[in-house]
């Protein structure tokens, strides 16, 4: 009989959010199956390398390192990685900036289910490489998120942030203007960018519109009025988004 269970490595050092896991990867997940439950950088590179697992559950902070030190020193490196956390919102968006997985600690168990369907989903299609994964993560937990990583129906595009012109909605895809002239056809809806972007310096002007605030060259008044964008582009600001935009406009403005 073929075993088409996961096999998995825990590396947790809390015992309560070890047990958790451990718990409602039982209980929700069965086609999980445990293979071995470590607590620091030593025992999972350890165990990684006897086990050689399908995945891999990594706390980022662990008592003799972090979750980095464990990835750069297995000699196996075949597996998938959920990495959980307790980071707060801020740092959350480098692991989304980095299409990598992650769980917030404390851990729900539909978010535990959504994170073992997208293994099952990306199992067998190619992906973007790990390690350049990795390396954006890390570039944007230290660097205040400078890059990011976009699904298209041909795989994915690496750009840095601040590149973006502007999104634009498109039925269920998302197109994302850059100051080259690229447009990108990106395999999510816009209010994926909206949730992990607005706080920085981007706003949702329109149901179909997320700008750069760096890139806009003129209001114009209306309505709910419209921009001319750098790249010549016109956009418009629905009213009841009008007040929302003038606000972070002048904010923005007095910072520049």
């Amino acid at each position: 009989m073929i075993d088409d269970s996961i096999q998995t490595v825990i590396v947790e050092d809390e015992e309560r959010s070890q047990a958790t896991l451990i718990r409602l990867l039982e209980e929700c997940c069965p086609e999980v199956k445990i293979i071995s439950v470590v607590s620091n950088v030593a025992e999972a590179i350890a165990a990684i390398d006897e086990f050689q697992p399908e995945m891999v559950f990594l706390d980022i902070a662990l008592p003799d390192g972090d979750g980095f030190n464990v990835l750069e020193n297995t000699a196996f490196d075949n597996f998938e990685v959920v990495f959980v956390t307790a980071y707060d919102k801020y740092a959350i968006r480098a692991f989304e900036f980095s299409a990598l997985h992650y769980l917030l600690k404390p851990i729900n168990h539909l978010e535990l289910q959504k994170a073992i369907q997208r293994y099952k989903d990306r199992k067998n299609t190619e992906e973007l490489k790990f390690n350049e994964q990795l390396q954006i993560l890390r570039e944007n937990i230290n660097n205040d998120q400078q890059k990011l990583i976009l699904p298209t129906l041909q795989g994915y595009e690496i750009i840095s942030l601040e590149d973006v012109i502007r999104f634009q909605a498109s039925h269920n895809y998302t197109e994302c203007y850059l100051v080259n002239g690229q447009k990108i056809i990106i395999s999510k809806p816009l209010i994926n960018f909206e949730n992990i972007l607005t706080d920085l310096f981007f706003v949702r002007v329109h149901n179909k519109h997320l700008i750069n605030l760096k890139f806009v060259k003129k209001y114009i008044k209306g309505q709910g009025g419209s921009l001319k964008m750098i790249d010549d582009s016109e956009i418009n600001v629905s009213k009841s988004r009008k007040n929302e935009f003038l606000d972070r406009l002048n904010n923005f403005a007095r910072h520049i």
